[in-house]
């Protein structure tokens, strides 16, 4: 059964879901992803939490016994979310034992509001860490430049951690030096380094999205020739980083010492274009040891009609550069599209964000007002 999603899996990706609910949770659908389509992981965000929260009634007994506590939306927030990280952590952990904690993950989001702040993300972090309170939770961090320094206190502390919101290599480059740097830290401090797991999520529709629309706007058969080319060259070329920094000299002691390497995870692989076959961020980005974290839709159509054919990256190098090179001829700037995703991806997520805090906030009223 699900044979595409079986070959995936046997080809070294990671199958995971990008969404959770409480729905989910309580049907058992997650429990049946899991044990018929390979899913080994879930991650979140803030617009995940806001569409699942503010979609469904299943919320509300929890949200009015928070009324009557009297707690502010922030606090209530965060009892909702992490309720619902826990439970799926539970649900995945005979997953995580069987992968010796490599996978069966369940990952949570920082505060977006904080993603500009070093120390209360850090903060923010730790908190997330002791009230999810389950070994095979990972804290999302975002990968701007106050994050970087926040990744590395992190892991120090012995906290897995996924870092999202990556779209450029250079940045990429610099998340890796902060995810050596906190092993680094966290073996100093006496930590066991092979219990620490990191993903880095590495955004992909989206480069293609803000990349198009300027090809678009340039036109010609060369700009036409190179429409959605960029997102699947970008992560092909942060494969190649990753192949270049965990088998460095500074990596070789850690590995060692048992530490894991931080997996590439490719995030936004739900294709937004529909020219583009549904499946292209999936088949054309398979390679050994990374994750692939799918909205349902995009599982499915794996599962349908994907076409798996093993590794897809190795090998491509040197086209994924000619691809960026020609897109930068052409006068797109790769510095200013790649800072212009990340800051519209923290401007996203904190408007998600806020929407939710805003319809909890007239929730607990009303549940207040009634009690």
């Amino acid at each position: 059964m699900y044979e595409n999603l079986k070959k995936l899996s046997q080809d070294g990706v990671s199958i995971w879901l990008d969404d959770l609910s409480r729905d989910r949770l309580q049907t058992g659908t997650l429990a049946e992803l899991i044990r018929d389509k390979h899913v080994t992981g879930v991650t979140t965000n803030p617009t995940i939490f806001q569409k699942a929260i503010s979609g469904s009634d299943t919320y509300n007994p929890q949200i009015a016994e928070l009324a009557v506590r009297r707690v502010s939306v922030d606090e209530a927030i965060r009892m909702i979310t992490t309720r619902d990280v826990r439970d799926a952590a539970d649900v995945l952990r005979p997953v995580y034992d069987r992968t010796d904690g490599v996978d069966g993950r369940v990952s949570i989001e920082v505060d977006p509001r904080l993603a500009h702040r070093t120390d209360a993300t850090t903060a923010e972090a730790k908190q997330l860490w002791w009230l999810v309170d389950r070994d095979n939770v990972l804290i999302k961090i975002p990968a701007t430049r106050a994050g970087l320094p926040a990744i590395t206190a992190v892991l120090a502390e012995g906290i897995s951690v996924n870092v999202t919101l990556i779209f450029s290599l250079q940045r990429y480059r610099e998340v890796m030096d902060a995810f050596v740097a906190g092993i680094e830290q966290a073996k100093a401090n006496g930590h066991d380094v092979s219990k620490i797991q990191s993903v880095a999520s590495f955004f992909v529709s989206r480069v293609d999205t803000e990349i198009d629309k300027r090809l678009k706007a340039i036109g010609g058969d060369e700009a036409k020739s190179l429409l959605g080319q960029a997102a699947v060259a970008n992560a092909r070329l942060a494969y190649e980083a990753f192949e270049e920094v965990f088998s460095s000299d500074r990596w070789a002691p850690l590995k060692a010492a048992g530490a894991t390497a931080q997996r590439p995870l490719w995030a936004s692989t739900g294709v937004k274009d529909p020219a583009y076959k549904d499946t292209l961020y999936v088949d054309d980005l398979i390679v050994a040891g990374v994750v692939n974290t799918m909205p349902e839709a995009t599982l499915d159509a794996e599962a349908d009609h994907g076409a798996p054919n093993g590794d897809a990256v190795r090998g491509t190098y040197a086209q994924a550069k000619k691809v960026i090179a020609d897109i930068e001829a052409l006068g797109i700037s790769y510095d200013d599209v790649v800072q212009v995703l990340e800051d519209e991806g923290v401007e996203k997520f904190e408007a998600s964000w806020n929407d939710l805090l805003g319809a909890l906030k007239t929730e607990l009223e009303k549940e207040a007002e009634a009690a």
